[in-house]
C-alpha cells in the first residue's frame, strides 16, 4: 500500500531518480558547468530523506529553456519550464443560450479573452520579501477543444520559473472569459519533488463578475504555524474573501458564507395566514442559517423576502449541485413533484374522490396507478424524472402515475398490522431514536402542572400486569425490560392549536413496550393525551392490546395516533432539526475560518457535501409556509414552532452515538464490552451496527487528529480551529451559546470526540433516519404523517359510525386521496440516492486529496474497515438468532450498510447530508 501511495502522488524513487539523472546528463557536455542544486523541499511528515538525498535540484523539464553555467558562488538562477494539466468539468447538456456563450469565449480566447494562471512558491523573496511567483501563462486549447463532447476535458499551461523557485504551494487564475467553469484539478509537473496536486472542485467565475483572482492552495496540509512565508497572505486574504462583509443581497456566483436567522419561511406580503414566526433568538432558539441578504418583506421588516420555486435560492457558488445532481433522481424529481406533479394531483382528484374506500384503493396506487390531467406538454411529461410515470394515455391529456412498491410490503403485505412489527419499528425502523428505557412507571411529564394539568400519567400497574411474562412491574423495570416512546411532552403544548385546524387532529402520545424473553419488544399500554378542557370528555386515555373486536380496531386507531406523532417528531427534530439544521453552523464556520489547507477541513470537506444546498431547498419548499411539511404532517403550520422547541433540549454533548444511547437508557457503560457499551436491547439493529460505524469513524479521526496534534498545545494554539469552533458555537448556535454543556476544545480527545460527532451525524446518522422514508412510510396505513380524526368514545356522535363501519372510520383518519399521494411523491424523492452520490470510505481523487502519503494509507485502511462491516451486516441480516432482522416475513436491517445502488433502497451511507 505504501509503495502504490507513493508512485501514484509522483514520489517514487525510481520516479525521481530517472527524472533527476534526466536532468544532469543534459549538462553532461561541459566538465567545467555546474548546475546551481537547491535544498530538496521536505515534506513535513515525510519520515526519510529524499531519494535523491539531501540535495536535489530545484526542477526537472525536458524543455530547458536556458542554462547558466557558473562557477563558485557567481551562479544565476537556471530557467526552466514547468507544465501544468488542468481538468475541467463541462456541463453535458447546455441550453441555446450556453452554447452561443461557449463559442463565443472560444472565439475571444484567441484574441486574449483568455485564462491567466501563475504560480505562487511557497518561498519569499529575500529582497522583496513578496513571495515568488512564475509568469503569467495562458491556458492552451481552450478553442481548439470549445466542440468536446465530454464530462471532463484537459488543458495544458506551461510556466517559466527558475531554480531558486521552490515549490509551488498555490496557483492564481483569472478567468477573462463571459462564462464560469468548473475547475476539478490542478496538476504541475516538472519538479523534483515530483508532480504537484491542487485539488480545486469549484467555480472559477469570469473576471467581469469578480474580478480578483482566484487561489487555490497544493493538496499539502499545513497548521496555520506551519504555513510557509509565500503562503500566508494568500492563506489570509482567501479566508477574509469567503466571510464577506455581511453587507448587500448575495449574488448567486458569490462564495461568501455568513449566518442569518430562519425569517424566510413566512410570506406575509401574500396573506396574514402565510406568516411565521421568527425562528432564532431568545424569544424563539434555533441554529442559524446561510445569510442570503435579501430585501425584507413589504409587510414585515424583519423577514427576508421569499424566493419561489422554481428561482434558486443562493447558496455559495461552490455548495449548489453539480449537474449530474441536478439531473438525477434527487434534485430533478424533486422539483419536477414540487412543480408539475403536485398541481396535477391537485387538477385530477375531483371532489367526489377525496378518500380512501378501502385498503384496496392504497393498493391500487401501485398496481393500476393513478390517472393525471396533466396540464402540461408532452414532451414535458417525458422528461418528468418521476416515480414510475408509465404512460401518456394515447391522443389525451391525461396520464397514469405509478408508485414502486414501498419494501414494507414487499415481504409481508399484512405486517403493519402486526404488535410485533408495530414495536420492531422502534429500533429497526427509520426512526429508531426516540426510544427509551422506561425507569419510572407510571412516566412523568415535565411541563408546568400550573398549565398543563396534572404531571401523572393515566396509566396503571392494572393496564400492563397481564404483559409482563408473569413480573410486577418493579421486577420489570429492575430487569430493564420496560421502554418507552413519550410523544406527550413535544405535542401536549401545541394540542388545542393543532386540533383547531381543518383536518387535523392528534394526541400525545405514550407507548409503552415489554421486551420478551425472545429479545424482541411488544406494545403493552398506548396512552393518548389531550389538554384539559379538550374536545374530549377525558384528557387522558389509555388504550391496551385487544381482546375483542371493537378493542382491536380501536387498538389499530391508537397506534396509527402514535405512528403520526412518531412521523412528526421524526421529520421535525430527529431528521431536519438534528442532522440539518444543527450542522449548518459547523459548516458555515468551517468555510469561513479553516483554511483549504488546514488538515480539519481536509478531513470535513465530503462530509459538507451539498448540505448547504439541500438546506435552502427545504426552506424554499417543504418548510415553508404552506408548504409540504406543513401540508403533509399533523401539526400543519406549527410544524417549525415543534421543531424550535425541540431545539431548546438538544445537546450537542449528547449527539455522539454511544452519549445518545446512555442518555437514553439504551446503553450502560461497560469497558469489557466492544465499544465499551452493553446494549440492554441486544438485538438493537440501529444501535448495533451504528456502533460498528461509530467506532470505525472514531479511529479513523483519532489516527488524523494524532498526526497532525502530537501534543495538546497544538490544538489550543491553531487560531484557525478555536475560531472555527467557537464561531460554530457563539454564533452558529448563539441562542444556546451559554450552556455549560458544550464540550471544550483543549485537547486530542476533545478535538476527537467533536469531529467524530460531526461525521456521524452528517453521514450514518442521516442515513438511518432519512433513506426508509418512503420504504416505511410509502404505505401510508403504516405510517400516517397526519390524522384527521380522533378515536371516538362511547358518548361521540361519531361512534355510532364507527361501530357501523370500522374500516370506513379508520381510512377517514388517515391522510386524503391528495394529501398521501402528495407526501407518497415527496419522501419517495428524499429516499432516493443519485447516481454521483458519495459514500462513507469513499472521496473525490482519494489519491490526492491530501499531499500527506501516511494519511493516505489510514484513510484507505478506513475504507476497508467500512467494507468488513458491510459483510457484517449482511451476516446479521442472515441470522435466525436476530429476530428484529431476520425472519419470516421481516425486512433486514440495510439502513446502515454503507454501500448502496442508485435509486430508493433503503440503504447506503453517503458522506453528508446531501437530500
Amino acid at each position: 500500500m505504501a509503495a502504490l501511495t507513493k508512485e501514484i502522488l509522483g514520489c517514487s524513487s525510481i520516479f525521481d531518480q530517472q527524472r533527476s539523472s534526466s536532468f544532469l546528463s543534459a549538462f553532461s557536455a561541459s566538465a567545467s558547468s555546474r548546475v546551481l542544486l537547491v535544498p530538496n523541499f521536505q515534506r513535513r511528515w515525510s519520515k526519510s530523506s529524499s531519494s535523491t538525498g539531501g540535495k536535489v535540484v530545484a526542477a526537472i523539464s525536458e524543455d530547458l529553456v536556458k542554462a547558466v553555467p557558473g562557477s563558485g558562488g557567481d551562479q544565476k538562477p537556471v530557467k526552466f519550464k514547468v507544465r501544468g494539466v488542468l481538468t475541467v468539468r463541462k456541463n453535458i447538456k447546455e441550453d441555446f443560450k450556453e452554447t452561443i456563450v461557449n463559442q463565443l469565449d472560444a472565439f475571444t480566447d484567441k484574441i486574449g479573452r483568455n485564462v491567466v494562471l501563475q504560480l505562487v512558491s511557497t518561498e519569499v523573496d529575500p529582497k522583496t520579501k513578496a513571495p515568488k511567483r512564475s509568469n503569467e501563462a495562458v491556458l492552451k486549447d481552450w478553442s481548439k477543444k470549445s466542440n468536446v463532447k465530454a464530462e471532463r476535458v484537459h488543458y495544458t499551461v506551461d510556466f517559466s520559473v527558475d531554480s531558486s523557485f521552490g515549490i509551488p504551494g498555490a496557483v492564481t487564475v483569472t478567468n477573462k472569459h463571459q462564462k464560469e467553469f468548473f475547475l476539478e484539478t490542478i496538476t504541475i509537473e516538472g519538479f523534483a519533488s515530483g508532480p504537484i496536486h491542487f485539488p480545486c472542485n469549484s467555480w472559477v467565475q469570469s473576471k467581469k463578475d469578480h474580478p480578483a483572482k482566484r487561489i487555490f492552495f497544493s493538496n499539502e496540509p499545513y497548521l496555520p504555524h506551519e504555513t510557509p512565508a509565500g503562503l500566508k497572505a494568500l492563506r489570509e486574504k482567501e479566508l477574509k474573501d469567503l466571510r464577506g462583509d455581511d453587507k448587500g443581497e448575495r449574488k448567486l456566483s458569490d462564495r461568501i458564507y455568513d449566518f442569518d436567522v430562519y425569517n424566510d419561511l413566512g410570506n406575509p406580503d401574500k396573506g396574514v395566514d402565510l406568516s411565521r414566526p421568527h425562528l432564532g433568538g431568545e424569544k424563539i432558539p434555533y441554529p442559524r442559517r446561510c445569510r442570503t441578504g435579501r430585501l425584507p418583506m413589504d409587510t414585515d421588516m424583519h423577514a427576508e423576502s421569499r424566493v419561489e420555486k422554481p428561482l434558486p435560492m443562493y447558496v455559495p457558488r461552490d455548495e449548489q449541485f453539480e449537474e449530474s445532481k441536478q439531473n438525477s433522481f434527487s434534485t430533478g424529481r424533486l422539483k419536477a413533484v414540487l412543480h408539475n406533479l403536485i398541481p396535477s394531483l391537485k387538477a385530477s382528484i375531483s371532489a367526489d374522490n377525496r378518500e380512501f374506500n378501502s385498503f384496496s384503493d392504497i393498493d391500487n396506487l401501485y398496481s393500476e396507478g393513478l390517472l393525471l390531467k396533466l396540464g402540461f406538454q408532452d414532451e414535458i411529461w417525458k422528461k418528468l424524472p418521476l416515480p414510475k410515470v408509465v404512460s401518456r394515455i394515447q391522443e389525451s391529456s391525461q396520464g397514469i402515475l405509478k408508485y414502486d412498491i414501498p419494501k414494507i410490503l414487499t415481504k409481508d403485505k399484512f405486517a403493519w398490522l402486526r404488535d410485533d412489527e408495530f414495536a420492531r419499528q422502534a429500533i429497526a425502523g427509520v426512526n429508531p431514536v426516540s426510544i427509551e428505557r422506561l425507569h419510572v412507571f407510571p412516566p412523568v411529564s415535565k411541563l408546568d402542572p400550573k398549565i398543563y394539568g396534572p404531571q401523572e400519567s393515566a396509566l396503571k400497574e392494572e393496564h400492563i400486569i397481564g404483559q409482563l411474562e408473569g413480573m410486577t412491574v418493579q421486577q420489570a423495570l429492575e430487569g430493564n425490560k420496560m421502554y418507552i416512546v413519550d410523544y406527550h411532552d413535544i405535542y401536549l403544548p401545541f394540542l388545542d392549536k393543532i386540533n383547531a385546524l381543518d383536518g387535523r387532529k392528534a394526541y400525545g402520545t405514550r407507548t409503552v413496550f415489554f421486551k420478551t424473553s425472545l429479545g424482541t419488544l411488544k406494545p403493552i399500554a398506548i396512552e393518548l393525551s389531550l389538554p384539559q378542557g379538550g374536545p374530549s370528555s377525558r384528557s387522558k386515555r389509555v388504550v391496551t392490546p385487544p381482546v375483542d373486536a371493537t378493542s382491536n380496531w380501536m387498538w389499530q386507531l391508537a397506534k396509527a395516533h402514535v405512528c403520526s406523532n412518531d412521523a412528526g417528531v421524526h421529520q421535525l427534530a430527529n431528521h431536519w432539526l438534528r442532522t440539518h439544521a444543527c450542522l449548518e453552523p459547523f459548516i458555515l464556520a468551517a468555510h469561513r475560518r479553516l483554511s483549504a489547507m488546514h488538515p480539519i477541513f481536509k478531513l470535513l470537506d465530503p462530509h459538507m457535501r451539498y448540505t448547504l444546498e439541500i438546506n435552502a431547498l427545504a426552506r424554499q419548499n417543504l418548510l415553508n409556509a404552506d408548504g409540504v411539511i406543513e401540508s403533509c404532517f399533523t401539526p400543519g403550520k406549527y410544524c417549525m414552532e415543534i421543531s424550535a422547541a425541540a431545539y431548546k433540549d438538544w445537546r450537542f454533548d449528547m449527539e455522539s452515538l454511544p452519549a445518545d444511547l446512555i442518555r437514553r437508557g439504551m446503553a450502560e457503560p461497560d469497558p469489557t464490552k466492544p465499544h465499551g457499551l452493553k446494549l440492554l436491547i441486544e438485538d438493537y439493529p440501529y444501535a448495533s451496527d451504528g456502533l460498528l460505524i461509530w467506532s470505525a469513524i472514531e479511529n479513523w479521526v483519532r489516527t488524523y487528529v494524532n498526526h497532525y496534534y502530537p501534543n495538546s498545545s497544538l490544538i489550543c494554539n491553531d487560531t484557525e480551529l478555536q475560531t472555527w469552533y467557537s464561531e460554530s458555537i457563539n454564533v452558529g448556535h448563539a441562542d444556546l451559546r451559554h450552556k455549560d454543556w458544550w464540550p471544550t476544545l483543549n485537547n486530542g480527545e476533545d478535538l476527537i470526540s467533536v469531529l467524530t460527532t460531526l461525521i456521524w451525524l452528517a453521514s450514518a446518522q442521516h442515513a438511518a433516519l432519512n433513506f426508509g422514508q418512503y420504504p416505511y412510510g410509502g404505505y401510508v396505513p403504516n405510517r400516517p404523517p397526519l390524522m384527521r380524526r380522533l378515536i371516538p368514545e362511547e358518548t361521540d356522535p361519531e361512534y355510532a359510525n364507527f361501530l357501523a363501519d370500522p374500516q370506513k372510520y379508520f381510512l377517514l383518519a388517515l391522510p386524503s386521496l391528495l394529501q398521501t399521494t402528495k407526501y407518497m411523491a415527496v419522501v419517495d424523492t428524499l429516499s432516493t440516492h443519485s447516481p454521483d452520490e458519495e459514500y462513507l470510505g469513499e472521496r473525490q481523487q482519494p489519491w490526492v486529496w491530501s499531499g500527506d502519503t501516511e494519511i493516505i494509507e489510514a484513510f484507505f485502511e478506513f475504507s476497508s474497515e467500512i467494507n468488513r462491516i458491510e459483510t457484517e451486516i449482511d451476516n446479521r441480516n442472515a441470522n435466525p438468532n436476530l429476530r428484529n432482522r431476520c425472519g419470516a416475513g421481516v425486512l433486514p436491517y440495510e439502513l446502515l450498510a454503507p454501500s448502496s445502488e442508485p435509486g430508493v433502497t433503503c440503504r447506503g451511507v453517503p458522506n453528508s447530508v446531501s437530500i
